[in-house]
């Protein structure tokens, strides 16, 4: 059956494993929170009586500011339910930016904790806290849900209607508004639990933070599309992530290269080979020697794909049953297809580096549009052809896709283009090398002037000159960094994305 919106999934779910366990929660201290399918749905339909009493509707846009959790799931669906819009925002964002996702949002209600409430000091908004707290004054989620009663008079929606705005982070400019649909977040459902196998009885792992989009189209929607469950920690640890995944009866998780690396740095217990991850799919590139080390520290398949928050499903991944290369970022995904393109927007030979671009039916299989943004939007979405930004090349033997660079992180000396990520690569295979990120700057002479920042392995030295003499054997002169800088960490965003742009400031 096809479902028209994201409430209609849920009633069904609801009506086929009433007393299951949908949520399973473990909050920072260690407590637990369970409900079923049914306990879930009558809880969503409170918080929509809640909200539509606080004179939020169809259209309206909702700003959620809150960790990982019950109530971060409760309040996307009460939101999508009554055909508002959820606006979802990282709470390690200061009160400056969040000045401006309030205003350009246009949101009428911020849902938020007792703790994060100077942030919005500014705006006349009316504020939703959640966690109760001692003697503390507002009006709280928990207790005016508990004391509602479930709006069942729903308002009629169609799968168009706009469900959620997730904003990308910005790194030279104000961070754009991505807009899903409830067929967005169906599509997605639906795409991932087939593309990855989704059973009832899995049960996925949520630990990277819910506002971005990862959390949202590869876990929990697919995870409901399935009938399967969901088990949500506050944040991410890594010396206990698959500590929680075996207390929590995970069988699927989702990680990030960067997550994934700080697991690998931490003291490996044997005991934690025996656990139930079944599969581990992850973004961004792993070393060779980093992708086995996971796999055999911890028995599970790992699979990597590729994907951003505006092409919604992964339009490119390892298949499950057939690996080939793990280094890849595999074939084609999810019904879409994908052509890589020159800049004049022709489609490259194969084996010739492009811009990666993927088909599909905005606000059904890729997003609607960038919120109050034309320009951005036809600039990226052109004749239903999504431009990512992002570079890759196909292996005319396998093809397999390989991902090269950000678009905006490829350089160029001495008339020559260079992809930061080959010259980190082959840092990266230094055994004394935990991590590297290359950088280029202006220069008078040679155009841009290469820069590359490097993490030690705990108890390795390595010089400069030793570590240039290994690029030299292994690049091509013009590939060779003119300067390496030490550190022992990088900027990153809340999911491990190393932030360049910051970097470029160090030189």
């Amino acid at each position: 059956m096809e479902y028209t919106t994201v409430a209609e999934l849920l009633a069904a779910r609801c009506k086929e494993y009433p007393d299951k366990e949908f949520i399973v929660v473990e909050d920072r201290n260690g407590g637990l929170e369970r409900l079923t399918y049914q306990q879930f749905q009558e809880q969503v339909g409170k918080l929509a009586q809640v909200l539509n009493d606080k004179g939020i509707r169809k259209g309206d846009k909702v700003l959620l500011h809150l960790p990982n959790g019950s109530a971060f799931m409760k309040s996307w669906l009460a939101i999508l339910s009554i055909g508002a819009v959820m606006v979802p925002t990282n709470i390690l964002s200061p009160e400056e930016e969040m000045k401006y996702l309030v205003s350009h949002s246009e949101s009428k209600l911020i849902i938020t904790e007792k703790e994060y409430e100077q942030k919005f000091s500014s705006f006349q908004l009316p504020m939703l806290f959640s966690r109760l707290g001692e003697n503390r004054q507002g009006k709280w989620l928990e207790r005016e849900s508990e004391q509602a009663t479930q709006l069942m008079d729903l308002p009629s929606l169609a799968s168009q209607d706009e469900a959620a705005i997730l904003y990308t982070s910005g790194t030279t400019s104000k961070p754009k508004g991505v807009v899903l649909t409830q067929q967005n977040y169906l599509h997605t459902g639906k795409q991932m639990a087939e593309t990855l196998g989704y059973q009832p009885e899995d049960r996925v792992l949520i630990v990277l933070p819910m506002f971005h989009g990862n959390g949202q189209y590869y876990m929990a929607m697919p995870a409901l599309y399935a009938g399967a469950s969901i088990a949500i920690t506050e944040s991410f640890s890594a010396s206990n992530y698959v500590k929680q995944a075996k207390r929590l009866q995970a069988t699927v998780g989702s990680l990030f290269s960067a997550p994934i690396k700080m697991i690998l740095k931490k003291d490996y217990d044997p005991e934690d080979a025996d656990n139930p991850l079944r599969l581990v799919i992850y973004a961004q590139a792993l070393t060779e020697q980093q992708y086995e080390e996971f796999r055999s520290r911890y028995q599970t398949q790992l699979r990597q794909l590729y994907g951003m928050t505006e092409t919604v499903a992964i339009p490119l991944m390892n298949p499950v049953a057939d690996l080939q290369d793990p280094i890849s970022i595999g074939k084609e995904a999810c019904g879409y297809s994908v052509v890589l393109r020159d800049e004049e927007g022709q489609e490259v030979a194969v084996g010739t580096e492009g811009e990666i671009t993927v088909y599909g039916e905005p606000g059904v299989t890729i997003m609607k549009e960038y919120f109050k943004n034309p320009s951005a939007t036809a600039e990226t979405i052109r004749d239903n052809w999504l431009y990512t930004g992002d570079m890759a090349k196909i292996d005319p033997k396998t093809e397999l896709f390989y991902f090269v660079d950000r678009k905006k992180d490829m350089m160029k000396r001495s008339g020559e283009n260079i992809a930061a990520g080959e010259v980190e690569a082959v840092i990266n295979e230094h055994e004394s090398v935990f991590e590297s990120a290359v950088v280029s700057v202006p220069d008078p002479v040679y155009e841009e002037s290469i820069h590359a920042f490097v993490i030690l392995k705990e108890n390795r030295k390595l010089t400069t000159d030793e570590l240039l003499d290994w690029c030299r054997g292994r690049l091509a002169k013009f590939k060779v960094p003119q300067e390496i800088h030490f550190t022992d960490d990088f900027p990153r965003t809340s999911v491990g994305k190393i932030q360049k742009q910051q970097m470029k400031k160090w030189v």
